[in-house]
């Protein structure tokens, strides 16, 4: 297994190095079969007005899938035990998951009501974004059904998950919703039905469909 640590406003000390090995190495110790990398991102927030400040961040590669978990507290340490309990958690569910599909192939997730058109997409938030952009990621987007993405989106804890479609071959979110299911953006023509792949060469809009869960 391989784990790479990284800092952020932050010196990665021998001390700090080896409890994060310790740490991480316990929670994943069970999960070793299934984990092929593990990346752990340490920060700690300049920002006076930014608490708590100090966040660990761990990404685990398994099996072609992320797994990923963040925690923050005033103490680095205590944001490490806290995330490290997390992404245990996370792989448990994963592996469980896992041997669910093989045993029981047809009943992972349940089926997709029928799309229709959701034209609030934030529901009570306000909508903030920073002034400049701070991080950039690249990712391999494999195609997978609207059923898998709903597992990775799972996974990672995040709010939103992008994906391609397996079946369209085009780019689409999976949210969760404010008032419980998921939701998924896709690309619509200009003549507001779903993309035909880019044939009329028109702007898209988004096409929104509610998932039960």
């Amino acid at each position: 297994m391989k784990l790479v640590i990284h800092g952020k406003n932050i010196e990665i000390t021998d001390a700090i190095r080896e409890y994060v090995e310790q740490k991480i190495e316990k929670a994943v110790n069970h999960f070793q079969n299934i984990t092929n990398e593990v990346d752990v991102h340490l920060s700690v927030a300049r920002n006076p007005r930014v608490t708590p400040k100090q966040a660990a961040e761990v990404t685990i590669y398994a099996n072609g899938n992320v797994i990923r978990a963040e925690e923050s507290s005033e103490s680095l340490y205590a944001s490490i035990d806290l995330v490290a309990d997390k992404i245990a958690r996370q792989l448990r569910k994963y592996k469980e998951r896992r041997q669910a599909q093989k045993t029981h192939a047809q009943s992972t997730i349940d089926g997709v009501d029928s799309p229709q058109i959701v034209t609030d997409l934030i529901g009570d938030r306000t909508p903030e974004l920073p002034n400049e952009i701070v991080r950039t990621k690249y990712f391999a987007m494999s195609p997978m059904t609207i059923n898998e993405a709903l597992e990775h989106l799972q996974l990672v804890g995040h709010d939103f998950y992008m994906f391609r479609n397996s079946e369209s071959g085009e780019i689409n979110v999976i949210y969760e919703r404010n008032h419980g299911g998921y939701g998924v953006i896709q690309p619509r023509n200009g003549n507001g039905h779903p993309n035909d792949n880019g044939k009329n060469g028109k702007a898209s809009n988004s096409n929104i469909g509610v998932i039960s869960h």
